[in-house]
């Protein structure tokens, strides 16, 4: 039923949209590695999605109590890995003596940046991610946000986009007034409309990170309209791939970069996606 369903919804697309939409290019991004596929925001991951011909990845930056940026989307250890507690309460030599619930080493920025360092075509999202807001206050949430930008500034390929996101104003906010130009995103848990329109551009934020549910085509050409680029989530399947699809999405994560990637290749070869 699930390969009827998919199969007459890319029917339904390709019979209903217009030339232009035809002619749009949909980056796909591996959403910490393909977190449904393999053990998220780990290297294992990552080389994953890169062996399977992906150059876009999103990952997730916290920072231990002594200061170094780890590879993590949770303040919370214990969801993910053997330990407890809070990253932001931990060491790095505390953090290094974990391992994730399948066994791997828990990953820090230094050896992401490493594992990107010399491959071409890269789009890669960095989550900021500096909530509670009560773990990084002011002072610590600027030197967060400076020792993540210095590093991967530092490293950024010529041909690279390399994007800093949040849903976090604050650190949007204290990167934009340092570094003019800066790429960011803004993360929100609301579709894209009027609202979340508005803000991008009070913000002066150029890139929108929104929710599908409640996102409508006429809603992502208006933002197109208003110089917006639109990435729209979640993307936990082949159907949510569609769905962004069809609703005119520039970016779109996945959680499942290897299924939607053969997927694509199979019963939709005519959307243009990069990978």
């Amino acid at each position: 039923m699930k390969a009827i369903r998919l199969i007459a919804l890319a029917a339904c697309m390709a019979a209903t949209l217009d030339a232009s939409a035809q002619e749009q290019e949909i980056r796909l991004f591996s959403h910490r590695g393909g977190r449904m596929e393999h053990d998220e925001n780990t290297f294992s991951a990552f080389q994953a999605s890169y062996d399977a011909g992906y150059r876009g990845f999103e990952t997730d930056i916290r920072m231990t109590r002594d200061g170094a940026l780890v590879i993590t989307h949770d303040s919370s250890l214990e969801r993910t890995t053997d330990g407890t507690g809070t990253v932001e309460e931990k060491t790095e030599a505390e953090i290094r003596q974990l391992a994730t619930k399948q066994g791997n080493k828990m990953m820090f920025l230094d050896e992401l940046l490493e594992f990107l360092e010399g491959k071409e075509g890269l789009y890669v999202e960095f989550e900021m991610k500096t909530k509670p807001e009560a773990l990084y206050p002011e002072e610590r949430l600027h030197a967060y946000c400076d020792k993540l930008y210095d590093a991967v500034m530092a490293v950024k390929p010529a041909d690279a986009t390399f994007v800093f996101t949040s849903g976090d104003y604050r650190g949007l906010r204290y990167l934009q007034a340092k570094h003019p130009g800066v790429d960011l995103l803004l993360i929100t848990s609301k579709p894209c409309n009027d609202e979340t329109i508005d803000l991008c551009k009070a913000m002066g934020i150029k890139r929108m990170g929104a929710t599908m549910d409640g996102t409508s085509r006429k809603a992502v050409k208006k933002a197109h309209k208003e110089g917006l680029i639109v990435s729209l989530w979640p993307g936990q399947s082949v159907e949510d791939f569609m769905l962004g699809a069809y609703l005119g999405c520039d970016y779109m994560c996945t959680d499942v970069p290897i299924e939607v990637k053969g997927w694509l290749a199979e019963k939709a070869p005519w959307i243009k996606v990069k990978y």
